[in-house]
């Protein structure tokens, strides 16, 4: 197996660039929202909807490369989809960084979505396709690993881009155009899948490939028990048994870890986090500092999973990961309760910073202090007493500026949060979507399992903005909190192991229902 795992490593790591260009793509907006708010005039509720829209929009496209990724890999090869997908990230980059039409500018982000959608399915699956079993949950791992690298690389550029101005956001956006350029011409060194050429009866291109992967004696047990599934399934298997009562199980379990992980606000919170930490008192430079640092943590976290998924299994980092999440975000959720709102003497340093008027400064500073435990009411107060249409454009500044709460332990409760996720849910939820369905309905199990992930995902971030001003972030956290928890009982009960063993013998037991595989 020695003499192609540099092969069958390199192989993955230009496979997964397209997880870099996804998690790019997915959290860069988060350093442009507040630029694009001004530049589009998203003020009030219906500016908290249309920006919930503007930054969930990646995630309805994601639905359509979803809905159509798996049908397309299975009719034309998991590597098509994949360089269609470096195309669509190109376009989208540059035409959302070079318009000025907001609709336009949607329609852009929708586009990256549809790449999102193709690449966060089928770069796994391509991956635990051509992977010795030995290597498969390190190697499928690898995606996650530049998912994540791709999420930091996102908060350093809009960092380092931020000195460029108010049109810093367009930079932001565009330069993801250079690495899926380079993406796209990558992909042609690598071979398609070999269990996808078996299935076209393209066996001697498949042989030479897995014999290319690990050498002839494991290339020829790959053949035997692909040969071997083939059978059976002719033998026993109906055309679209997606949702028959053979794959059930499988679809069930697929349907509610991919519910989680995006319910429990992973990207809510990483499109938003520069926001949130601003919330949380901190400037516009400490927040984006703040995005960096979570970047990192998350980053190096997602390298201990790769380490220990085929060593400790699947199952007890899910256990770990959802317990720390769940711990993380209701500390987040007891952090904002226990905060207050009023003007002090750092609210106005904050305030001059933000460039806020001086006159409109001055005329805070001679009113009455009172404290809030609310930013609503903190707010309203305000608006009564010098009028909501002067305050009106300032409310996201007024309300960092009022808030006194322990910022250090909302960092660090976020820090906990992600690097729960990204040794757990993050990573191991696309290991076992790639394990465990029938190799015939891979790609077409992934498709629908991925389009109802980024349902819940794109729904989640929709709402985001509004449960903000709405629940205040003390009780949207202890939403977050509390379906984690949720998520922890699942995985205990019902999720099973499924390291060490081969996608042909997974299909053997949980196919039929055998629970020995816990």
């Amino acid at each position: 197996m020695k003499q192609g795992k540099l092969f069958t490593v390199s192989v993955a790591l230009i496979v997964a660039v397209g997880g870099f260009l996804l998690g790019f793509d997915a959290t860069v907006i988060s350093g442009a929202v507040p630029f694009i708010k001004n530049y589009f005039a998203l003020t009030g509720t219906g500016g908290d909807l249309k920006l919930g829209w503007a930054v969930s929009c990646l995630g309805w496209g994601a639905l359509g490369g979803n809905a159509l990724a798996g049908f397309l890999s299975d009719a034309f090869g998991r590597k098509k989809v994949l360089m269609l997908t470096a195309i669509l990230f190109t376009v989208s980059a540059l035409l959302s960084a070079t318009t000025g039409n907001f609709t336009i500018f949607v329609l852009s982000r929708i586009l990256g979505g549809i790449a999102v959608g193709g690449a966060i399915l089928i770069a796994p699956v391509y991956i635990a396709e051509i992977s010795p079993s030995a290597l498969r949950g390190s190697l499928v791992s690898f995606n996650q690993l530049m998912i994540v690298i791709g999420i930091s690389a996102s908060f350093f550029s809009n960092y380092f881009l931020l000195s460029l101005g108010d049109n810093c956001w367009r930079w932001m956006l565009g330069v993801e155009a250079i690495p899926a350029a380079l993406y796209f011409f990558l992909l042609f060194f690598v071979p398609e899948s070999p269990r996808w050429l078996f299935g076209r009866g393209r066996e001697d291109q498949a042989l030479k490939i897995f014999t290319k992967v690990a050498g002839a004696e494991h290339a020829a047990e790959e053949m035997r028990r692909v040969r071997q599934n083939a059978a059976e399934q002719v033998a026993g298997v109906g055309a679209g048994a997606l949702f028959s009562r053979r794959l059930r199980f499988v679809m069930l379990l697929a349907l509610t870890i991919a519910f989680f992980q995006q319910i429990t606000g992973i990207n809510a919170i990483f499109y938003y986090l520069p926001t949130i930490f601003s919330q949380a008192g901190g400037g516009t430079n400490a927040a984006f500092k703040q995005a960096v640092i979570v970047g990192l943590v998350n980053l190096g976290m997602t390298f201990v999973a790769i380490k220990w998924i085929d060593r400790l299994g699947r199952k007890p980092l899910l256990v770990i990961g959802a317990a720390g999440m769940a711990i993380s975000l209701l500390t987040c959720s007891w952090a904002f309760h226990n905060s207050n709102y009023q003007l002090t003497e750092k609210s106005f340093a904050v305030l001059t910073a933000g460039k806020v008027p001086a006159d409109l400064i001055g005329d805070l500073q001679k009113l009455e202090p009172k404290v809030f435990t609310a930013d609503k009411e903190f707010l309203a107060d305000l608006d009564a007493r010098l009028g909501a249409d002067r305050l009106a454009p300032f409310h996201d500044a007024l309300t960092a500026a009022g808030l006194n709460i322990r910022a250090s332990l909302v960092l660090f409760a976020i820090i906990g949060f992600v690097a729960s996720f990204a040794i757990s849910l993050g990573p191991v939820m696309w290991v076992l979507l790639s394990e465990i369905f029938p190799n015939a309905y891979r790609g077409a199990a992934i498709s629908v399992v991925g389009f109802w992930n980024s349902v819940v995902s794109a729904s989640v971030t929709m709402v985001f903005p509004w449960e903000l001003s709405r629940f205040g972030a003390s009780g949207t956290f202890l939403g977050y909190g509390l379906m984690a928890l949720a998520a922890l009982v699942f995985v205990l009960v019902a999720i099973p192991e499924t390291k060490g063993k081969s996608l042909e013998e997974l299909e053997q037991i949980l196919v039929g229902h055998k629970s020995a595989v816990k």
